[in-house]
């Protein structure tokens, strides 16, 4: 997300970066007295007021504290995060962050759900779009900061269609899984989520092999489906793609087992990889 100053465009993280520098310099801060008050490392608050580092949401918060200014550095951190994500995805970030309806059908865990471990795992392995160990830092800041979505208020009512498959190919690290799966059932202690498992024992679908699906829904009762595979995404609002596509979501939830047998389920793996 980008603003314009003087007919150029400027990116959330550069605002940021000015914030921050500002507010240091109005508390009359040099860098190494703002490092060793904060405790954060010099050099990393210098490249985060540069703008060429997303720092993780905490930081902000500890920022907002440190210079008294309630929630602003968050606020900022919030558009910048945009800047990690694909220009294709960032209209429907928008529309996910406004949404108080979502429905969505993924074969892996979702990025609503996973910790920041598995994320980190996820983000920088061999398949990975990220070039570098930073690049691959600021995705997994931007897709845990996509879940304050899940606890903010008006809470969007949230519901997963998840293959069995997600929950059958484990992280790397058995640490890492088992947290995991301990994070999703964790999740569905937060009443406006809901969690179900499409088992293998419902054969073949028509959403098999092309990726995940999502349906938002917004106040004002306008909709959108966002589709999205291994190298490309679509968004589209219009009525009869949307209501194809629901139509799509409902025969893969009909499928699915029940919330509370697909919470049994995710407990069961978890005891397995526990054992």
């Amino acid at each position: 997300m980008t603003e314009v100053v003087d007919g150029e465009r400027v990116s959330g993280r550069s605002v940021l970066g000015r914030t921050l520098k500002y507010l240091r310099e109005k508390a009359g801060k040099s860098l190494g007295q703002l490092a060793e008050e904060s405790g954060y490392d010099k050099s990393y608050l210098s490249r985060l007021e540069s703008g060429e580092r997303l720092s993780k949401i905490t930081v902000m918060e500890d920022l907002d504290s440190y210079y008294k200014t309630g929630d602003l550095l968050v606020s900022h951190w919030k558009i910048a995060r945009i800047d990690a994500f694909k220009d294709t995805y960032k209209e429907y970030m928008r529309l996910e962050a406004t949404a108080c309806l979502m429905w969505a059908y993924t074969s892996d865990v979702p990025g609503l759900l996973q910790t920041e471990d598995f994320a980190r795992e996820v983000l920088s392995g061999p398949g990975a779009t990220a070039a570098d160990p930073e690049a691959s830092e600021e995705q997994v800041a931007a897709r845990l900061g996509r879940q304050l979505l899940l606890t903010r208020r008006p809470a969007p009512s949230v519901r997963f269609v998840i293959d069995e498959l997600a929950f059958r190919r484990p992280s790397a690290s058995q640490q890492t899984w088992i947290g995991q799966l301990r994070h999703v059932t964790g999740v569905l202690d937060q009443r406006n989520v809901v969690v179900q498992v499409l088992p293998f024992s419902a054969g073949v679908h028509h959403l098999m092999g092309k990726g995940s699906l999502t349906l938002l829904w917004q106040m004002d009762g306008t909709a959108a489906a966002y589709t999205e595979g291994d190298s490309s995404g679509l968004l589209t609002d219009e009525p009869e793609e949307v209501l194809r596509h629901r139509l799509s979501y409902d025969r893969l939830r009909d499928l699915a087992l029940s919330p509370s047998d697909s919470l049994t389920f995710i407990k069961d793996v978890l005891e397995e990889h526990r054992s």
